[in-house]
């Protein structure tokens, strides 16, 4: 996509305020981000040009996309956007609570229950003159393919291993290969990935088919706690053991025809009523709808610190990767803030056979009288995989597939034992909610 032209306009109180500054009010507001671009430098990359051509670069051709307008989005548009970056696209599905303001800084108490996006690229656009945010409320997921292609860096201000797994595949799905195999590095759409927890944070810097992308390292990430089902269905102890209960056990039996949708108002109010019902019941306390929010989405600590420590990273490294004043990260850093101050930054190993960004099926060792039932629990408990709802597919035929129309015809086969559905060395398709394109896999027996 080239250049937009509308501009914005900065007003000098709050963002609804008519008194504004037009962008040709500010001639010297980029004085100090020119001091590095303006000349070569010792720390600049052999892809470095200086002068205008790299300013026009940053300020009028490149797009960049935040995914994410929570804590970690709003310091993200406010450090691009102050940097040059002015045309920027945010996603959020999210709208507004009163609990996010002691961190949201882009927010206002009149903003509640306003879509997160759409406030956040208001603010933006009428405090940095020039600036053209571009808001989306919705899920990554209903945007199509071609609207994530029109960007040239993409900042992820993501809170869930979920949609960084999901946005990963995507950006991965643009590489392109010449007929020998070889990587068309112009096809790479790079990616900056930051995240926080408490007083924790990282940042990272994903090249796909160059660098190790997400699905590389997702073996560092813990998997996320369980509860017994007998505790949650007999004897729960905690609010937490209320919550999972409303969510896993009583959602079904009330709607069993039903998708939970933790993401709709509607029944994350569901869930914190019927989980507070139990909690009453059990003489349990500390159910509270922020809460239950928390524990059936797995949200994770914010703190506005460590938020901005992260958010800067993130940002420079844009500016660096738009304009290669500076070598980039290489390419994972760790923040830690608990005790002092500690960073350390390291090069995680790409995997051959990495699941998304390396371009060959992935090998299952495993026997042939297990039933497919258990090869599908083995694709989500095994740490390479973690996959949440697996499909299946052989060549020319599914093998099990949990669409509502399909689900009923292929259930059959999940009693039957893998060799007899396929044959070894069959290269099979899985599909799941975490991948926008799956992954080929292919079984070998072991008996």
């Amino acid at each position: 996509g080239g250049p937009r032209s509308q501009a914005g306009a900065m007003t000098t109180e709050t963002p609804d305020s008519t008194m504004s500054i037009a962008p040709d009010a500010l001639p010297d507001r980029w004085q100090h981000v020119d001091r590095l671009i303006d000349r070569q430098g010792p720390l600049a990359t052999e892809n470095f040009v200086a002068g205008e051509q790299t300013k026009q670069l940053v300020r009028e051709m490149l797009r960049v996309l935040v995914v994410g307008a929570g804590g970690l989005g709003c310091e993200l548009l406010k450090d691009l956007a102050l940097l040059g970056f002015l045309n920027i696209d945010v996603i959020d599905m999210d709208t507004i609570e009163v609990t996010n303001l002691n961190r949201q800084f882009l927010f206002r108490k009149s903003d509640v229950s306003k879509p997160k996006a759409e406030v956040a690229a208001r603010f933006i656009n009428s405090r940095v003159p020039g600036a053209n945010v571009t808001p989306h409320f919705k899920k990554i997921q209903d945007m199509p393919e071609d609207f994530y292609r029109e960007f040239h860096i993409i900042v992820l201000g993501l809170d869930s291993i979920e949609a960084r797994r999901w946005t990963n595949d995507l950006v991965c799905g643009f590489l392109q290969y010449d007929e020998d195999g070889r990587l068309q590095e112009e096809s790479s759409v790079p990616m900056i990935d930051g995240g926080t927890e408490g007083f924790k944070g990282h940042v990272r810097i994903i090249k796909p088919g160059i660098t190790s992308c997400f699905e590389c390292t997702l073996d560092m990430f813990p998997p996320q706690e369980n509860f017994p089902l007998c505790t949650l269905a007999e004897i729960p102890r905690t609010a937490a053991h209320c919550i999972e209960w409303a969510r896993i056990i009583r959602w079904s039996e009330v709607w069993p025809n039903k998708d939970l949708d933790l993401d709709d108002p509607e029944c994350m109010k569901w869930i914190y009523e019927t989980a507070l019902g139990r909690a009453e019941q059990f003489g349990i306390t500390g159910v509270t709808y922020q809460y239950t929010q928390g524990v059936a989405k797995h949200i994770i600590p914010a703190i506005a610190s460590t938020n901005a420590v992260v958010a800067a990273v993130c940002a420079t490294e844009a500016f660096k990767l738009a304009t290669g004043v500076s070598a980039n990260l290489d390419d994972y850093m760790i923040f830690t803030g608990a005790e002092g101050t500690y960073t350390s930054a390291f090069k995680p190993d790409r995997k051959e056979d990495c699941l998304v960004c390396s371009n060959v099926p992935v090998t299952l060792d495993i026997s042939r009288h297990s039933t497919l039932s258990a090869l599908l629990e083995l694709l989500k408990e095994n740490p390479k995989f973690q996959c949440k709802e697996p499909s299946i597919a052989a060549p020319h035929r599914n093998l099990y597939m949990r669409s509502r129309f399909l689900e009923a015809q292929t259930r059959p086969n999940l009693d039957k034992e893998v060799g007899d559905l396929v044959e070894a060395g069959m290269q099979l398709t899985v599909t799941d909610p975490h991948f926008i394109r799956g992954f080929q896999l292919i079984l070998e027996f072991t008996d």
